[in-house]
């Protein structure tokens, strides 16, 4: 049996209609008892500044919390450094994630921005669905390889057959007169710029 093996491309984008905030507090002190409480004082307040502009102090999710020692090289008089105790680092990754809306956006930052809490703030523009783009880039990259095999086919003298099985990476399409064509997809995420159409690209190698 002959094998054919075709590479189909396939893209698809759609608006972004959902906005993910990243919080990042980091906290560093002496004693471990005051890193957590000034920790918890911030977070309190962005827990304020959730409720303040119309969610639930638990719709500010806590993504990963760690605590680490830290320590600083100290040159003494004679030019030689040694590591000396700076402190406990306390750090938590918060999100906060509601559907897209420009005014809304501003009045959240806004207010982030004046509570005091001083957090890292990062915002991502994205797809409140991200299965219905992989859809279309699946329907897209699938069409694509059969148009290129039915070519190959046609010019070795062999007709595509049918769809025969399909999983989450590879096809494998039936080819009449001993030759068949195998798939293989993996597909790529790219996150869209903030006023751009979210992007999502595929391939079959």
């Amino acid at each position: 049996m002959r094998t054919i093996t075709v590479k189909g491309t396939g893209n698809a984008s759609a608006r972004p209609d959902y906005i993910i905030l990243s919080l990042n507090i980091e906290v560093l002190s002496e004693t471990y008892d005051h890193a957590m409480l000034e920790a918890s004082v911030r977070i309190e307040k962005l827990q304020g500044v959730a409720v303040r502009v119309g969610y639930r102090k638990e719709d500010l999710k806590t993504t990963s919390f760690d605590v680490q020692t830290r320590y600083e090289n100290i040159k003494d008089r004679q030019g030689n450094y040694r590591r000396e105790f700076a402190g406990y680092a306390c750090s938590y990754h918060l999100k906060l994630a509601f559907d897209f809306d420009s005014k809304q956006l501003a009045k959240v930052i806004s207010a982030i921005t004046d509570c005091g809490a001083q957090p890292e703030l990062s915002i991502a523009f994205t797809v409140k669905n991200p299965a219905r783009v992989s859809e279309e880039l699946l329907t897209n990259a699938t069409e694509n390889a059969r148009a290129k095999a039915e070519i190959l086919c046609k010019a070795s003298s062999n007709t595509l057959g049918h769809q025969v099985k399909q999983d989450i990476s590879h096809f494998f399409l039936d080819v009449r007169s001993d030759a068949f064509v195998i798939i293989d997809f993996r597909p790529v995420m790219l996150s869209p710029g903030p006023l751009e159409d979210f992007q999502q690209f595929g391939s079959f190698n």
